[in-house]
C-alpha cells in the first residue's frame, strides 16, 4: 500500500462565482435561511422592509422550514417582508395544485404573519391578451420597492433560473416565455405524465434577477452537478442562463457535497490545491488519468503522470511504474464472481468474507423493482450460490402505476368475480370506490385511498413473481409498505419514528450477514435517499447488538448512475446469458413497462437503462486494462 503524503501546491481557481459547499443539503438549507432571517431582522430593527425575491421547487423547500421555524422559535416576524416570486406556469389557474402560489402558501406563507397583500406572484390565469401589461405591472411593482433585496435561485439541468431557459437574453424582464423540452420532462413528476405540462410559463428575467442587491443559487444532488460546473467554470453564455450569475457583485453558489463533485477543486483537486494523498486519492488520480487518455493503467507513463498534474506523484514514489501495479491490483481485487464470499478461500484481498459460507442476505429494495433493475445479476448469484436471501420492498411504490393500469386490474377482478359468483362485499367496495374516482379524476390529483391500495397490489404482484423467478423463498419476502410513502402524492412526509422502528424490527428479525441498499447518496428528497436514510438510523439503532459486529453493509446505485471507477470496491461480473436473465427479471413488472409515470428525460425503459449503465462499467474496467465482461455491477461498502 503507498504511503499517505501530503503535498505542497500553489492554490488555483476555475470557479468564477463565489461557491460554497456544506455535507448536505440540509445543513445549506439552515445556513442560508439564516442569512435571509438576518436580513429581515436587522430591517426590522431599522423600520425598513426586507424585499424577497423567492424560488419554488424541491430545492429550497427546507429553507422556508427553517424561517418557519425562527419565526415559531424565535419570534421572526414577516410583517414587514415583501416577496416576489420568480415564476408561474402558464395557463394554470391558481388554486391548481401544481401552481406556484399553492406552492408558497403551502410551504411558507401559511405558516408566517406575512400580509397577504405582500405576497405577489406572476399570474397564471391572467388572459392572454393582458400578459404583455401584467408583465410590464410586476417590474414596475419590483422597482416601487427599491428593487430586490435578496433573491433565492435554483437551477434547471439545462441552466435556466427562473425560467429563463436556455437562449435568453442577459437584459431580458419579466415575460411569458416557452418553456424547454427539459425543463418540461422535469415537471412530468408533479403533473402526472408530460402531456399535463403548460408548454409556458410567466417568469422574472434575468435583467431582473440581476438588479437584485444579493443573490443566493441553491443546487443539490449529482444530476445537477454538471450543469454547475458549467455556470459556476464555463464561459459566461445564453445557452447556460446561470452562468450570468458570473457578472454580479454579490452572488453565492451554495451546493451539497454531491452537487459540487464536478468542480475541477472535487474532480481533480490535485490540479487546484494541496492535496492528502491518501490511497484513495491515489486511485481517483490515476484513473482519472488513464481514461482521460484512453490508456490502460499499466501503460501510463512518467510523461503522462507530468502532464496531468501528477508530478508530486513520481517525486513521492519513484516511477510511474510502481504505481500502475498498485492501482491495477487494487481495482483487480474489487472483481468477483462470488458477492457472498467464495468458500474455503483465502479472503485476503476479496471484497468479501469467506466465512460464514451460508449467509444471511437482506436486499432493500426502495420500490418494488429497484432489487432486480439495480443488482439483479448479484441478487441471482446470491440464491443460486446457497445463501438465504430476504428482500424487503420498503415502500408500495403505488403512485408510480398508470390509471389505465389499474382500470385494467380493477375489470379483470369484477368480470372474473361475476364469471364465477364470486361475492366479496370488501373487495366490491374497494374498486368501485377505484372505479369511480377514475371516472372523475382531474390530472395530477391525487389518488384516493381505494385506488392506491389497488395500485399497491398491482406492485406487490409484481414483485413476488420477480422473487419467484429468482428463486427466492416466498416467506423470505417482505413487504415494509413504511408509513412516510403513503400520501398520494409525489411529495412524502419526512421519514419518521414508525419507519424507524419497521426497518430495525426486521434488521433484527433476520440478523443477516450482508445488506444490500440502494445508495443514491446524491438525491437529497427522493424515495432512494430517504429510504437509506431509515437503514442508517435503524442499524444506528442496532448496532450494540451482538450480530451487528458481522454485519456488512452493501450499497447499489439505481438505473441511472453508478459508482465512480475509484470508489468502486465489489465488482460482480455478469456472462450474456446473466445479463439477459436479468432482463427477464425486470420485464416481470409489467405495470413498469412501455412509458411508466414518472418516465423523467430517459426514454428508455428500465432494463434498458440497467444494461447500458451495467454496460459501460464492464467497459470502465476494461479500458483500464482488467479483464473484458459483457456487464458488471458495482457496490460500494458502507462503514459506519
Amino acid at each position: 500500500m503507498l504511503t499517505e503524503v501530503l503535498t505542497p501546491q500553489k492554490t488555483v481557481s476555475f470557479e468564477k462565482i463565489e461557491t460554497i459547499t456544506y455535507p448536505t443539503g440540509d445543513e445549506a438549507c439552515n445556513a442560508v435561511a439564516d442569512e435571509i432571517a438576518a436580513l429581515i431582522q436587522e430591517r426590522n430593527r431599522m423600520g425598513q422592509t426586507t424585499v424577497l425575491g423567492l424560488a419554488t421547487g424541491a430545492t429550497p423547500k427546507k429553507v422556508y422550514t427553517a424561517l418557519i421555524k425562527w419565526h415559531y422559535e424565535k419570534g421572526l416576524s414577516f410583517k414587514n417582508v415583501v416577496v416576489f416570486n420568480l415564476d408561474e406556469y402558464y395557463p394554470l389557474p391558481p388554486d391548481a395544485i401544481q401552481s406556484y402560489r399553492k406552492f408558497m402558501a403551502d410551504n411558507l406563507f401559511d405558516h408566517v404573519d406575512i400580509d397577504a397583500e405582500n405576497c405577489f406572484i406572476p399570474d397564471g390565469a391572467v388572459q392572454p391578451e393582458k400578459i404583455k401589461s401584467h408583465c410590464e405591472a410586476y417590474e414596475k411593482k419590483i422597482a416601487s420597492y427599491g428593487g430586490i433585496d435578496f433573491q433565492l435561485l435554483g437551477i434547471g439541468r439545462n441552466g435556466h433560473i427562473g425560467f429563463n431557459e436556455p437562449g435568453s437574453h442577459v437584459n431580458a424582464a419579466t415575460r411569458l416565455i416557452t418553456l424547454d423540452h427539459l425543463t418540461r420532462f422535469d415537471a412530468a413528476y408533479e403533473f402526472g405524465s408530460l402531456a399535463n405540462v403548460p408548454r409556458k410559463a410567466i417568469t422574472m428575467g434575468i435583467g431582473t434577477i440581476l438588479k437584485a442587491a444579493r443573490i443566493v443559487l441553491l443546487a443539490w444532488g449529482e444530476r445537477k452537478a454538471a450543469i454547475i460546473k458549467q455556470a459556476v467554470e464555463g464561459p459566461v453564455t445564453e445557452f447556460v442562463p446561470a452562468s450570468y450569475l458570473q457578472g454580479h457583485h454579490n452572488v453565492t453558489v451554495v451546493l451539497d457535497e454531491s452537487c459540487a463533485a464536478e468542480l475541477t477543486r472535487f474532480k481533480t483537486p490535485w490540479l487546484t490545491d494541496d492535496v492528502q494523498w491518501t490511497n484513495g486519492m491515489i486511485k481517483k488520480a490515476v484513473t482519472h488519468a488513464a481514461l482521460s487518455l484512453n490508456k490502460p493503467i499499466l501503460k501510463l507513463t512518467s510523461n503522462d503522470y507530468n502532464e496531468n498534474g501528477l508530478s508530486d506523484l513520481l517525486a513521492l514514489y519513484g516511477q510511474a511504474y510502481d504505481i500502475n501495479i498498485e492501482v491495477f491490483n487494487q481495482l483487480q481485487r474489487t472483481i468477483t464472481g462470488w458477492p457472498g464470499g467464495k468458500p474455503n478461500a483465502d479472503d485476503t484481498y476479496r471484497p468479501e468474507r469467506a466465512l460464514p459460507a451460508q449467509k444471511k442476505v437482506l436486499i432493500f429494495s426502495p420500490h418494488p423493482d429497484d432489487d432486480i433493475i439495480s443488482m439483479g445479476g448479484t441478487f441471482q448469484r446470491l440464491v443460486d450460490q446457497g445463501h438465504e436471501v430476504h428482500v424487503a420492498y420498503q415502500t408500495s411504490g403505488n403512485i408510480a402505476v398508470a390509471d389505465d393500469e389499474a382500470l385494467r386490474f380493477i375489470e379483470f377482478v369484477k368480470d372474473y368475480n361475476q364469471q364465477f359468483g364470486i361475492q366479496s362485499p370488501d373487495a366490491e367496495k374497494i374498486y368501485g370506490e377505484a372505479l369511480a374516482f377514475l371516472k372523475i379524476k382531474k390530472n395530477g390529483e391525487k389518488d384516493v385511498a381505494a385506488l392506491r391500495h389497488v395500485k399497491g397490489i398491482i406492485r406487490r404482484g409484481e414483485a413476488k413473481n420477480t422473487c419467484r423467478y429468482v428463486g427466492v423463498q416466498p416467506e423470505h419476502i417482505h413487504f415494509l409498505n413504511l408509513p412516510f410513502y403513503e400520501t398520494g402524492l409525489v411529495e412524502k412526509k419526512p421519514i419518521g419514528e414508525a419507519d424507524f422502528a419497521i426497518i430495525a424490527a426486521l434488521i433484527e428479525k433476520i440478523q443477516p450477514h450482508q445488506v444490500y441498499a440502494a445508495g443514491d447518496l446524491a438525491d437529497p428528497h427522493g424515495t432512494h435517499k430517504v429510504c437509506l436514510d431509515g437503514i442508517f438510523e435503524a442499524m444506528k439503532r442496532l448496532k450494540e447488538k451482538a450480530f451487528m459486529d458481522n454485519c456488512w453493509l452493501w450499497l447499489y446505485k439505481g438505473a441511472w448512475a453508478e459508482w465512480d471507477i475509484d470508489l468502486i470496491e465489489m465488482a460482480v461480473p455478469m456472462s450474456p446469458d446473466q445479463v439477459l436473465k436479468k432482463r427477464n427479471g425486470i420485464f416481470k413488472h409489467q405495470s413498469q413497462k412501455d412509458g411508466v409515470v414518472f418516465q423523467g428525460t430517459d426514454s428508455r425503459e428500465f432494463w434498458q437503462r440497467a444494461e447500458e449503465r451495467n454496460r459501460a462499467t464492464a467497459e470502465l474496467y476494461n479500458k483500464l486494462g482488467l479483464a473484458e465482461y459483457a456487464a458488471m455491477e458495482a457496490f460500494v461498502r458502507w462503514k459506519f
